[in-house]
């Protein structure tokens, strides 16, 4: 039975997970992107999935091993290409800068990864999907729910809006260090790509939806049924990844850094070198050797707790999306609302939003109060349909 309370809770842990992962990587010193976004996946894409399915489910392998390879197939293949997705995010933010690529690239996931799915069930016969738009709206209840969605789209707007008044009013030189490849056309149609791309994980999910049937007909809990499709999922994303790493890992001659203690010379200013957070690399002065010593295990542990928050987003999400009965295609909705809450507030502890005038402080906080907003009147949606009413 579907709690649209809970359902929304989980989201938001979800998000809260999304929005704050990046945080720890913040301490990895003297690594390049590709090393620390690698070993942090391994915890995110291999390990936790495998982990926390074999602990939380029933017979986690047999109900794999028993799908038809169509279930596999489309589920890896939507991971996979949600793994260009997080790839390509990193253009969105060069040519575009951090507020307003991540806002439209978020907002263009939100709505194909939202309103998508019910369009398999006309296009996409062997991927179920409970309900179509037709369907849905049909219903109070559905339409609640897709009014939700719509406020959803338009705070993400307005929180869009918000990073595009903040990155006009930057000092030229400030603004040619934020967004020194700045191109508002380049980045509209990478963010597109990378939006829709990224969306992916959505219909990965739905594609993977006889597997969580499976899982409950094997004794798993409902609200853990959702875990071994996460496996599948990604590792599609996995393999995307790690071929993109590893092949920046040979072009830019970091594949050392994985056992080293002490970073080259030419490596010893690198941020990063591509990918989401996508740039190039940045020599330092002439260091000692103390200053080229590699914290081995402190980097380790950083991208080792980076890489289980951000698989934690997903964990909560495949609760969350248990919880919203017919109405579970709202869930991505959900996710990428909270995700925007969380990462601005990171933003402003962090102190991004330092120097913005009141306009671009208002444009935020209307942005984040009607993303609140739409949680709640989506979580109204879901619970009528739950109850029996809105017919």
């Amino acid at each position: 039975m579907s709690n649209a309370i809970f359902g929304v809770i989980f989201h938001w842990l979800g998000g809260l997970a999304s929005g704050s992962f990046y945080v720890p990587y913040k301490g990895v010193k003297k690594w390049s992107w590709e090393t620390y976004w690698l070993v942090g996946g391994f915890f995110s894409w291999i390990i936790c999935p495998i982990l926390l399915a074999t602990v939380l489910t029933k017979d986690v392998f047999g109900v794999l091993s028993s799908q038809s390879p169509a279930t596999l197939g489309w589920t890896f293949m939507f991971g996979a290409l949600w793994g260009t997705g997080g790839l390509t995010f990193g253009l969105a933010m060069r040519y575009l800068g951090m507020s307003l690529g991540m806002g439209v690239a978020l907002g263009y996931c939100a709505a194909f990864g939202t309103l998508l799915p019910p369009f398999f069930k006309l296009f996409f016969p062997t991927i179920p999907v409970p309900e179509t738009l037709v369907e849905i709206a049909s219903s109070t209840a559905g339409k609640v729910t897709l009014l939700g969605v719509g406020v959803c789209l338009i705070g993400i707007f307005i929180a869009a809006l918000a990073g595009a008044t903040k990155e006009k009013e930057m000092s030229e030189e400030d603004k040619k260090k934020a967004i020194a490849e700045f191109s508002f056309k380049k980045g509209i149609l990478v963010a597109t790509f990378s939006g829709i791309m990224s969306a992916c994980f959505s219909f990965g999910l739905t594609a993977g939806n006889p597997i969580g049937e499976a899982s409950a007909a094997a004794g798993t809990s409902i609200i853990w049924s959702g875990l071994p499709k996460l496996i599948v999922v990604m590792l599609g994303g996995f393999v995307t990844n790690f071929v993109w790493c590893v092949g920046l890992n040979i072009k830019n001659r970091t594949g050392y850094q994985y056992l080293a203690s002490h970073a080259r010379p030419e490596h010893a200013g690198l941020t990063s070198t591509g990918g989401e957070h996508g740039g190039g690399s940045a020599s330092g002065p002439q260091a000692s050797s103390s200053d080229l010593a590699i914290p081995m295990l402190g980097n380790y542990l950083f991208s080792a707790l980076a890489g289980i928050t951000w698989y934690f987003q997903f964990f909560f999400y495949t609760m969350g999306e248990t919880q919203m009965g017919k109405f579970g295609f709202a869930s991505w909705t959900l996710h990428m609302a909270s995700i925007i809450i969380f990462s601005t507030m990171w933003g402003w502890i962090f102190h991004e939003w330092k120097g913005s005038s009141k306009k671009a402080y208002r444009l935020i906080a209307s942005g984040i109060a009607i993303l609140i907003l739409s949680t709640i009147i989506i979580g109204i949606g879901t619970y009528l349909k739950g109850s029996g009413g809105g017919h």
